[in-house]
């Protein structure tokens, strides 16, 4: 009999469609369990199962009786439900509080505290106190961070009181109830991918971050592995991310960390419980060119993951940023010209004619993506950069041309 595998992911799109590939290679039945309404796009030939991220009580009620094998999540809020899943259905995954520390950033701080690890000054705070009476409090240079939001939406560095409530304006216009100040921490950022067993990490990959990501917005842009760092760096990067998960209690599945660096050492920023996001996750091919995604579903089902490691020399991703104040996509040229960039695998503009763009630290999405793969991680670097330079991006608002500068 065929393994039956439970995914929770928001959307139909491109990491769903890979796991729904593996699934058909390995012969395992996959059932999508999604909280859209209308799935557009059935890439199994079958209904998927219509939950809530934010209402996992309720949610379960629709699970239950189920006979699955294995769960995985894409998403953080995915990975909740995930995860009480997992536990209501008897099958390995991260604990249900585990899942739902790494979605608090002050509950993670607190337990990151409480292990010993190194953390920077914080305290909670909510967008009805006082701002001036919070700048007074705050320490500088200080980070603003929403608890309810993710991908580095609305997080804002503020050198002094004024820039604090400024910041904290800015802020409770988005919409959000509470937020986290805390210290900035300096150095280079990075991030690991990795893969828990019975508690245990085991890492596939360090992510360098070229661009300085010093606000007072932190828009990632490129991500390229192998690391250039030294090898003392590396492991203080890996031993960071396995105290902290440890910390957390993740048990089982993949981890996806941010951490920087600096003459103090590694400071781990977060953990979520769930693989790299969306199309970044193509920066990733394991052995024998097996997706990541291929990876994580034989390992939910209890596998041996025999092609847990990187595959190539180096790879590298470009997140495409919204460029200015934003505006009204209305096109983009240069694509044959960026493709044709010595070691780009590929260019994918993921916005749509009409579509309203908004950057950050109000927007939460990216114009497209660039692929590169070379023989050394500067040379994917220099690859990303030089396709990106090709573009020109056409936004209503500015009735004009925007081109890269990074």
């Amino acid at each position: 009999m065929a393994k039956h595998l439970l995914l929770f992911a928001a959307t139909t799109g491109y990491q769903i469609r890979v796991f729904a590939d593996a699934g058909r290679r390995l012969g395992v039945d996959v059932t999508l369990a999604t909280d859209r309404c209308h799935i557009l796009d059935d890439p199994w030939g079958d209904r998927a199962l219509a939950v809530k991220f934010d209402q996992v009580e309720e949610s379960l009620k629709a699970l239950r009786g189920l006979r699955v094998d294995g769960v995985a999540a894409v998403g953080d809020g995915p990975a909740v439900l995930a995860a009480a899943a997992a536990e209501m259905l008897g099958v390995p995954f991260h604990p249900l509080a585990a899942a739902r520390a790494c979605r608090d950033k002050h509950l993670s701080r607190k337990m990151f505290q409480a292990a010993g690890m190194r953390v920077p000054a914080f305290f909670r705070a909510s967008l009805t106190d006082d701002p001036v009476a919070l700048a007074a409090r705050a320490p500088y240079p200080c980070v603003l961070k929403p608890l309810g939001l993710s991908g580095s939406r609305g997080v804002i560095r503020a050198n002094d009181p004024d820039e604090f409530v400024a910041a904290f304006r800015r802020i409770a216009r988005i919409g959000e109830r509470d937020l986290q100040v805390e210290s900035y921490i300096a150095g280079r950022e990075f991030a690991v991918e990795g893969l828990i067993t019975g508690g245990k990490l085991q890492p596939i990959a360090i992510f360098d971050k070229p661009d300085p990501l010093e606000g007072p917005f932190f828009e990632e842009t490129i991500y390229v592995t192998p690391s250039r760092e030294t090898a003392a760096v590396q492991a203080a990067l890996v031993e960071t991310t396995a105290q902290a998960a440890a910390a957390l209690g993740l048990r089982h599945g993949p981890v996806h960390a941010e951490l920087r660096y600096n003459d103090d050492g590694a400071w781990i920023l977060e953990v979520h419980a769930r693989p790299i996001g969306g199309l970044c996750a193509r920066a990733i091919r394991m052995a024998d060119g097996i997706p990541l995604e291929e990876m994580i579903l034989v390992h939910a089902l209890g596998g041996n993951v025999w092609m847990a490691q990187v595959d190539g020399p180096a790879s590298g991703v470009l997140m495409i940023p919204i460029p200015g104040q934003g505006g009204i996509y209305r096109g983009v040229e240069g694509i044959e010209r960026a493709l044709s960039v010595a070691d780009i695998e590929d260019v994918i503009v993921t916005a749509a004619e009409g579509q309203w763009l908004v950057p950050l630290p109000e927007g939460s999405s990216y114009l497209g993506f660039i692929f590169a793969r070379g023989e050394t991680p500067e040379a994917v670097e220099l690859a990303l950069r030089r396709s990106h330079a090709e573009l020109g991006f056409h936004l209503a608002a500015a009735l004009e041309t925007f081109r890269p500068s990074i």
